[in-house]
């Protein structure tokens, strides 16, 4: 297994799935930017999903903790560790109820311009579960 691969999974399995997505239901999200939302400072960036944050939860960089929300009903399905390099931090954006095109779709949006900012997918199980439990795959 590689390098990365193994940090990747390290870091998947020291996530405490239940307690945030226990958070996620007892404090509730606020989406400010809304599926097809241009993004306020660089107007060019526009949500393909909605976008906002955890209520009352801070992520590494002291902001609001980051949840792309789809449209499924899978819970939190994953996360992506993503670098910014305009704002030159580190965080997490929490992935919930997001199918597995909702996934690729956030993940390809946090890394459409990696000298702009990228993300490494965690999952919470791995994709081919979560296409068998929204009854899409063979």
């Amino acid at each position: 297994m590689e390098t990365t691969d193994r940090l990747t999974e390290l870091a998947r399995r020291k996530i405490d799935w239940a307690r945030w997505e226990q958070l996620i239901r007892r404090r509730g999200v606020t989406i400010d930017r809304p599926y097809g939302t241009r993004h306020p400072a660089h107007p060019s960036i526009i949500y393909p999903m909605d976008y906002g944050y955890v209520n009352g939860a801070r992520g590494t960089d002291r902001e609001n903790l980051d949840l792309f929300r789809g449209t499924a009903r899978t819970g939190l399905a994953g996360a992506i560790m993503s670098a910014d390099r305009r704002k030159g931090d580190r965080e997490c954006k929490l992935l919930y109820d997001c199918s597995p095109e909702e996934i690729y779709l956030a993940h390809g949006f946090i890394n459409f311009d990696r000298r702009l900012m990228e993300g490494v997918l965690l999952l919470r199980k791995p994709m081919a579960d979560l296409w068998r439990d929204v009854g899409r795959a063979d």
